[in-house]
């Protein structure tokens, strides 16, 4: 009896699962389409350098700060490594931003 209770259990699981996947991938199209005219919009002209510089300087920093938290107790030791991928990191995504939009 305990066979079927597990099976049982594992079916109500992947149920919930597709349920909660099936919620994200509709709540994403909706946000997209309700959004995504907006955004668009706003990018339209182009970004320049200046405007390249500061989404890349966002993405860098948010980069870094991921990486300082799964670093953990190693931040001390890995610090000058961070820092130099925050420039390289930063430099790369600045000249492909601004060369693509």
């Amino acid at each position: 009896m305990a066979r079927n209770e597990n099976i049982s259990d594992r079916r109500l699981s992947l149920a919930l699962f597709l349920a909660i996947l099936a919620a994200i991938v509709v709540a994403g199209a909706l946000v997209f389409f309700v959004f995504g005219p907006a955004l668009a919009a706003a990018v339209e002209p182009g970004l320049g350098l200046r405007g390249a510089a500061l989404v890349a300087a966002g993405v860098s920093m948010s980069a870094i700060v991921m990486m300082a938290i799964a670093a953990g107790d190693g931040l001390l030791g890995e610090l000058q490594y961070m820092i130099l991928g925050f420039l390289g990191f930063f430099v790369v995504s600045w000249l492909m931003i601004a060369w693509i939009f």
